[in-house]
């Protein structure tokens, strides 16, 4: 391990690391446009010039120089400071320095730095160059006249992302950065906005929407996938205006899904305002909180315990459906479930037969990866992108069981008669399950047949289950599951139709047929008007994720904390405090009247909920059910993957990037 020192203070650090790294560990900035610490070095900006001693009388790139026994570095120096102002006045001739109609205005790269290593004028009078805006989708809005070429993008959606669909054309001053007026056909193609420095791409739907000193921020989880980005939530006043990324290591680094980022447009439509309940009509019509529970509680007080069902949906909250647990059991109610998509994970499963139990990052340990009907590009976007970092180390391979589309890495087709043979030789594999494999009739026995093929040891649990629902681990941690006597969803849909279900209680559920439930009593409690909505008898207006304090399990078992950003619209309400109305109405009130009652009660029965940004390991037992696999091919639980939810499905922008990415002539287009 080199050591020298920078600006007198002597600093020591791993072997490979350059002298820009070695810098910011003595806790000193190093300006910056190009370098970023998960991309390749490029060294284009020269911004981070810094005078190294011994070594020749010019100033150095630190970002790639590689940091040396006996180094002395000086950052500060006459030398530095004329070096980095000559670099700024160069990034600036051709700039348009249109600061007040620019989207990045107040958190822009290129403002910081001029003001603080920059000089105060220009000794350029030429005309600036022009560069015509390059077409890059629906997401990215292009002002190229602004680009420094720092190559970010460029390295961000060839590296990062699998999709080398930008490129820099041309040299010298005729270099341009282009995809040739094709859309970035990437699930994270929005990270690139995060990405550039100067304003040259910024978000299409955000533009000229506000200023970031006007926004509330909010810093919360994303519910549109199980891998439970951690984001911020950036508001004024009621209304949500754009989604950011959060730092997390262990979840999603720094990058989002274009979905997590773009589709909260969907939360301004369709939204319920207000109770509903359906006249003889036929039709609904808005009527008070008073009278909405009260037919409700009719109908519950009326109906079997037998014959009602409560089905929870992919982004409901734990406290949400900890309220509605503890409800209807109160009822007698036994027809609960929380897998609206049919999974195959029994009640009683073990928690390590339900959750990735090596973590997100735990691909990165691995040594050969078998998907058995997952798609992490589309059901995972962001864990995708931590797979192909994965083989871009080398020594890596990744077989797949079904038919899961294509990914961002090599993949080699596999049987599950040749998966054990696939698996042979690797000191840590991993098998990961999708949820369109234990959504099958034969969903048990993939679970089981993949539980034999994973390595068990102390050290490594090469076993994991990647969901697609927000909900889902939550829901089977609460045992959101059928009592003894009772159905799943298939069997509470073929109750209906039987006329053994009368009442169906949706806490959010829209993913299921509900063609089904035509004859049943459907009570309906959600924040968007989607198909639940439409089929209901009464409807409870929810609120949405961004609308309420609420913890989420993710995929591989760490509980998070979503934070009310805005307040739900109309007469709308927290989830558990409409249950807990609901409650008082029908006579069996809940034993809690805040949330932190709640939470405290329902930490008491599952702790893993109150194991905050933890990882918490799952027991791990025999699961599953032994038996013959079907000879049908698998796919993903994820055909569009713009569209999975009510919140998508109601986007202006997600329905762009459907007809831009999903509609056959622009895909060819965008492939010419």
């Amino acid at each position: 391990m080199p050591k020298l020192t920078v600006d007198g203070v002597e600093v020591e650090v791993p072997a490979g690391a350059t002298v820009l790294q070695a810098i910011e560990a003595t806790g000193k900035e190093v300006p910056r446009f190009c370098y970023h610490d998960r991309l390749s070095i490029a060294g284009n900006c020269r911004m981070c010039l810094v005078e190294i001693k011994p070594g020749p009388p010019k100033p150095a790139a630190s970002c790639a120089m590689p940091a040396g026994e006996n180094m002395e570095v000086f950052t500060s120096s006459p030398m530095v400071e004329h070096a980095r102002k000559g670099v700024m006045e160069m990034l600036l001739i051709n700039h348009p320095l249109d600061c007040p109609i620019c989207d990045q205005g107040g958190e822009c790269d290129l403002q910081d730095q001029a003001m603080s290593y920059g000089g105060g004028a220009s000794r350029y009078e030429e005309m600036k160059r022009a560069v015509p805006d390059k077409y890059m989708g629906p997401l990215v809005k292009t002002i190229m006249t602004r680009c420094i070429h720092c190559t970010r993008c460029v390295r961000f959606v060839d590296e990062v992302a699998g999709v080398p669909t930008i490129g820099a054309l041309g040299r010298g001053g005729a270099t341009e950065i282009s995809t040739l007026e094709a859309g970035i056909n990437s699930e994270l193609s929005g990270n690139i906005i995060d990405l550039c420095p100067v304003g040259a791409l910024t978000s299409r739907p955000y533009e000229f929407v506000a200023r970031p000193w006007e926004l509330s921020k909010t810093e919360s989880v994303d519910v549109m996938d199980a891998v439970g980005s951690n984001i911020r939530v950036d508001a004024r006043g009621p209304e949500v205006l754009r989604v950011l990324p959060r730092l997390n290591e262990d979840v999603n680094e720094e990058w989002i899904s274009d979905k997590t980022r773009f589709a909260i447009d969907g939360l301004k439509r369709q939204r319920l305002d207000a109770p509903y309940v359906r006249g003889a009509d036929g039709r609904l019509k808005a009527t008070s909180w008073t009278a909405a529970l009260n037919v409700v509680a009719e109908k519950l007080k009326a109906t079997a315990p037998e014959k009602i069902a409560v089905i929870a949906g992919d982004q409901v909250d734990a406290e949400a459906m900890f309220a509605a647990k503890v409800l209807f059991e109160n009822l007698g109610v036994q027809n609960i479930d929380c897998r609206q998509d049919g999974m195959k994970i029994a009640p009683g499963t073990p928690r390590g037969g339900y959750i990735l139990n090596e973590g997100l990052s735990g691909v990165e340990k691995a040594d050969r990866l078998l998907l058995i009907g997952s798609d992490p590009r589309r059901e995972a976007a962001v864990f995708g992108a931590r797979i192909r970092k994965r083989w871009l180390e080398g020594d890596f391979k990744v077989g797949v069981v079904g038919e899961i589309g294509d990914q961002t890495y090599p993949t080699e087709l596999v049987s599950l008669e040749n998966a054990a043979e696939f698996l042979q030789g690797a000191s840590r594999p991993m098998v990961i399950v999708g949820a369109g494999a234990l959504a099958r009739a034969d969903g048990a026995s993939v679970l089981a047949y993949a539980r034999s093929l994973a390595t068990v040891t102390d050290e490594w649990v090469g076993f994991g289950v990647l969901h697609t629902a927000a909900s889902r681990v939550a829901g089977l941690d609460l045992s959101f599951l059928p009592g003894p006597e009772g159905q799943d969803v298939a069997g509470i849909l073929a109750g209906v139709k039987a006329g053994g279900i009368e009442t169906v209680f949706l806490l959010g559920a829209d993913e299921i047929n509900f063609e089904s439930l035509k004859d049943a009593f459907v009570i309906y409690q959600g924040a968007v008007g989607d198909d639940g909505a439409g089929a209901a008898d009464v409807v409870l207006p929810g609120a949405a994720f961004t609308e309420k304090d609420g913890t989420y399990i993710n995929t591989e078992g760490r509980a998070q904390r979503a934070s009310r950003a805005v307040f739900p619209p109309g007469d709308a309400r927290e989830d558990w405090t409409i249950l807990r109305a609901l409650s008082e109405v029908l006579g069996s009130k809940l034993p809690f009247d805040d949330l932190t009652s709640l939470r405290a009660q329902m930490i008491e029965k599952v702790p893993v909920l109150g194991a905050i940004d933890e990882q918490m390991p799952g027991a791990w037992g025999d699961f599953g059910e032994k038996g013959p696999v079907g000879d049908e091919p698998m796919h993903s639980a994820v055909a569009n993957f713009y569209m999975t939810c009510p919140i998508s499905r109601a986007s202006p922008t997600m329905a762009r990037c459907v007809q831009e990415f999903m509609n056959s002539s622009n895909q060819e287009k965008a492939h010419a």
